[in-house]
């Protein structure tokens, strides 16, 4: 009942969202002095920081009626529908052939392995440990643009916050491989690191790579290619036969509908407005602030808990994004 509440609660609360929402669809705000509307910088800042970080929950409560993949992939294909339809209305030039490739590219690497792997692995593992391995993505980004994308050797404190996330997550692992009270699914744990690694991959070669010029095309391009080939891999598993649509979980659907409009919609385009409108370092701290909300969401609504091991980890982990995040900012 309590998860049912706080769920409805949160639905409640993100209404003031719907103004930002139906700014960020007109052209003409994206050309307007950002200082001059302060509470919406506030509110997408929120928007990211709160509904990123609940995806984790969002995705750990739907897949009590939804197998990972079926899930994954109506989130992905409903949003990016969504996505696409703003794009029409925004009047949003058709991205090129080659671009619709890339944008598939990413969405492939980002959604159908990313996060169909992060959803699969929450079958087996706490919220709160997967917000905490996806958070390590940071950490692949700096050693993958070494080795493949600028060959830029990264600063000293760079690295130090790459060594110091490895052995973070290293200490998890190793613990978890052992077995014990404060450990987890191995198999799960691997799976989210593979998913990092895939959207590390996938977030190095959107810099590289000509994208659709509209961030609403090159999203909306991603999440489709994504949630067809989820739902496709679902169809191919027969996945369809497990769900009973005639009686699914309350909570799952109201999970659902968070994880398509305030995680998915909501979220990105709160997202898109704030790289272009505010200093990008600001925006970048999502990158530790999410697996806060998601462990505090977790402890709050999923009643899970984080000790010994598993603790020292997660502050491991938190402090190297951290030093890394602060490194790109000195180097502006």
């Amino acid at each position: 009942m309590r998860s049912r509440n706080s769920l409805s609660q949160n639905f409640n609360s993100a209404r003031s969202f719907f103004q930002l929402f139906r700014d960020i669809m007109s052209k003409s705000f994206w050309r307007e002095e950002t200082m001059k509307k302060p509470v919406l910088v506030v509110l997408a800042m929120i928007a990211v920081y709160v509904f990123w970080g609940g995806t984790y929950l969002g995705m750990k409560i739907a897949l009590v009626s939804f197998t990972p993949a079926i899930m994954a992939g109506i989130r992905h294909l409903s949003a990016g529908l969504i996505l696409f339809a703003i794009a029409r209305v925004r009047k949003d030039p058709f991205p090129k052939l080659d671009e619709i490739k890339n944008a598939a590219i990413v969405g492939i690497l980002l959604l159908l392995i990313g996060n169909g792997l992060v959803a699969w692995a929450e079958q087996r593992v706490p919220s709160a440990i997967a917000s905490l391995m996806v958070a390590s993505v940071p950490l692949w980004i700096t050693l993958m643009n070494w080795r493949f994308g600028e060959r830029k050797q990264p600063s000293i404190q760079q690295m130090s916050g790459v060594i110091l996330g490895i052995f973070g997550i290293a200490l998890l692992v190793m613990k978890s491989s052992g077995g014990g009270v404060d450990t987890f699914d191995i198999i799960g744990l691997l799976a989210l690191l593979l998913a990092s690694l895939s959207w590390s991959a996938g977030s190095l070669y959107s810099r590289l790579a000509k994208l659709p010029a509209s961030p609403f095309n090159n999203v909306s391009t991603q999440m489709i290619t994504g949630g067809v080939l989820l739902l496709l891999f679902a169809t191919l598993r027969n996945e369809w036969v497990l769900v009973d649509f005639n009686a699914l979980d309350f909570n799952a659907v109201l999970a659902m509908g968070y994880l398509i409009f305030f995680g998915s919609v909501v979220a990105y385009t709160s997202y898109i407005w704030l790289m272009k409108n505010v200093n990008p370092t600001w925006v970048s701290t999502y990158a530790f602030v999410n697996p806060i909300v998601a462990v505090f969401l977790g402890w709050w609504i999923g009643k899970e808990t984080l000790q010994g091991t598993a603790l020292v980890s997660a502050l491991i982990i938190l402090t190297a994004v951290v030093i890394i995040t602060l490194s790109q900012r000195s180097k502006r």
